[in-house]
């Protein structure tokens, strides 16, 4: 049965639902059921629609019969009727009771049980009454039967005789003489009649009961699906809410980052005009101060005392107030404007564009409704792509503003996102940031957060056993990685480490934003970072940093550096025994973090991830321990 519900899905037509009768197919190439599409349009009126494609006609089509798939519905029909019906089912057998064997009470005494019906004298009678018909000559032409019950119900009430034939064609019991007015029909013996409605009532219970069959599972399968659309959106609606809490968190650092500018800014100038201040003040003093020796020496009546106090007084310096030129820096501040202005401009942009495509997706579909779209299967002709809308760009959200330069937001798996095809991707233009900008401004903001928002990270990881180089030991589930004191044989595998102390974690990411944290002891020979899988399993340029597929921070007795491809960066010593490794393959890069009661910038690379990455171990002193921390 499961193998015919495509077929029946495709002859079936969009209105009932049900397989086409007497199909009909409008100029648009669409078919319906004649009886449906002519009851739509007599409701519906001038201008006549296609249900299926909105297709507008001002005249009412003419309409033709479609004779290929009438013949094919009628063969589905048959093919479906053939079928061997649920094995676990049959249909209930019809009482094998007949009129006969049933108790008649004789006509006459109405007392013993009738033997025999006389079709003449239309009565039935016992053993003792029926004598006469069996004694007497008059009644050698009247026909007997065994005793037929309900005899007055049997008989026609035309011609008072018994009906003992069955009229398909009016679908009523006639007796013999009503043949003169079926001669056109085919008429039957009651028995022949009843079987053969019997075997079609039967043919046709089990047909219901498969068709009930199928709406049962189709109601499951509809609730399922229900069930998973409501699941799929309240993921992407999760999804939806992650994408405006990052772009969100990409307009708090950059309101952040434009108040801090702005305020220290503030502070230079307030700061050189208080300095000034306080040299303005202590100026007046002295002025005030030189003023009044000037008042008491003119007010000296000894001519030397005078000349003495004159003199010295003369020389004092009354220079006029000098006030230095301190104003704001109008260009940064207008800058910093600027910048606020061009990023609202390009949120208003991006909203903008994406409603405009919305619009004309919706203009190219032809207005078709949600049922048009859930039997666009069964038009029975498919309707070309428009190539105008295929070559038109994809419209840039605004989460693919602010977070994915080449991405739009996810409605997938958490952590994943989709990317769009090279042709589609927008082309740059004075509208759309830089991505190099918008990607500083991201690492910017992760590198503020605190150790409980990289949390909301948070993914749980293992080592991978078929990695482990034979001098690394694996324990507690597979979460700590130790130098083993004896070689541990572990099986060959293609992906073993066989040059380097190393392991790697069991999952990749490729896309999305993933934090871990290692639990450090005895950190004087050991390393945490991450990889291509590509990376060399043999040789020196297998272990971590050494080549170009491969991020690290390393503790080399009491040396702490970051590696790659061979180069190496020195780093200021940590007291922290907990690495945070914070991967961001969307944006691409990778930060590691010493983590104590607050978390400290180690090491960044900005990294644009070619391939899928995995978190990386090195293990080499004995003592040394790398633990995977729980959330």
């Amino acid at each position: 049965m499961a193998e015919l519900f495509p077929l029946a899905e495709e002859l079936s037509c969009s209105i009932c639902l049900e397989p086409f009768k007497e199909p009909v197919t409008t100029p648009c190439g669409h078919n319906f059921c004649r009886s449906c599409l002519d009851e739509t349009w007599v409701v519906q009126g001038p201008p006549y629609r296609c249900p299926q494609c909105r297709t507008v006609y001002q005249v009412r089509p003419q309409l033709h019969k479609n004779t290929v798939l009438c013949a094919v519905v009628e063969q589905f029909l048959q093919a479906e009727q053939a079928r061997t019906p649920v094995e676990d089912w049959t249909p209930p057998a019809r009482s094998t009771a007949s009129s006969a064997a049933t108790e008649v009470a004789c006509d006459h005494c109405l007392k013993e049980i009738a033997v025999k019906t006389c079709l003449v004298c239309m009565a039935s009678f016992c053993q003792e009454h029926l004598r006469p018909h069996i004694d007497s000559p008059a009644f050698q032409d009247h026909p007997l039967q065994p005793p037929v019950r309900d005899l007055l119900r049997r008989k026609c009430s035309q011609h008072n005789r018994l009906r003992e034939l069955f009229c398909p064609e009016h679908g009523e019991c006639i007796c013999h003489i009503c043949l003169v007015e079926h001669k056109t029909c085919t008429p039957t013996p009651l028995s022949q009649a009843s079987v053969d409605l019997e075997n079609k009532l039967r043919h046709k219970l089990t047909i219901m009961y498969s068709h009930i069959n199928g709406a049962t599972k189709a109601l499951e399968d509809v609730r399922s699906k229900q069930q998973s659309v409501q699941d799929s959106m309240k993921r992407k609606m999760e999804q939806l809410r992650q994408e405006y809490m990052e772009m969100k968190a990409v307009i708090d650092a950059a309101e952040t980052s434009s108040t801090r500018k702005l305020k220290e800014e503030e502070n230079r100038v307030s700061g050189k005009l208080d300095t000034v201040y306080q040299v303005l003040l202590k100026k007046k003093s002295e002025m005030q101060n030189l003023k009044k020796e000037v008042e008491l020496c003119l007010a000296k009546g000894d001519e030397f005392e005078f000349l003495e106090r004159a003199a010295k007084l003369q020389g004092e310096s009354t220079k006029p107030v000098y006030i230095p030129k301190i104003d704001l820096d109008h260009d940064l501040i207008k800058g910093i404007y600027q910048g606020a202005l061009d990023l609202k401009s390009q949120l208003r942009l991006s909203v903008k564009s994406l409603q405009d495509k919305k619009v004309e997706e919706h203009c190219g579909s032809g207005n078709v409704g949600d049922h048009t779209e859930s039997t666009s299967k069964r038009s029975g002709k498919k309707t070309a792509p428009d190539k105008k809308t295929k070559k038109a760009p994809v419209a840039a959200t605004p989460a693919s503003y602010f977070s994915f330069p080449n991405k739009v937001p996810t409605f997938g798996a958490p952590g994943q996102s989709l990317e769009i095809p090279p042709d589609a991707t927008p082309k740059a233009s004075a509208a759309q940031p830089n991505s190099v900008a918008l990607k500083a401004k991201i690492l910017e903001n992760f590198l503020a957060k605190s150790r409980t928002e990289l949390l909301e990270y948070f993914v749980k990881v293992v080592f991978d056993y078929n990695t482990a180089h034979n001098k690394v030991s694996l324990a507690d589930n597979y979460t700590t990685a130790s130098v083993a004191d004896t070689v541990q044989h572990y099986r060959s595998h293609p992906q073993r480490f066989t040059y380097c102390s190393q392991v790697l974690g069991l999952h990749c990411y490729k896309k999305g934003i993933h934090y871990w944290e290692v639990e450090l002891q005895k950190n004087n020979f050991c390393g945490v970072g991450v990889c291509y899988g590509s990376m060399e399993r043999q040789g020196p340029e297998s272990r971590l940093g050494r080549n170009p597929n491969s991020w690290c921070v390393e503790w080399f007795n009491n040396k702490i550096s970051a590696w790659h491809n061979n180069v190496e960066k020195t780093l200021p010593s940590t007291k922290a025994t907990k690495v945070g490794v914070l991967l961001n393959c969307d944006h691409g890069f990778v930060i590691f973090f010493a983590v104590t009661e607050k978390v400290h910038l180690m090491y960044k690379f900005k990294v644009d991830f070619a391939e899928a990455v995995y978190p990386a171990f090195w293990v080499f002193s004995a003592g040394t321990k790398l633990s995977i921390c729980t959330k």
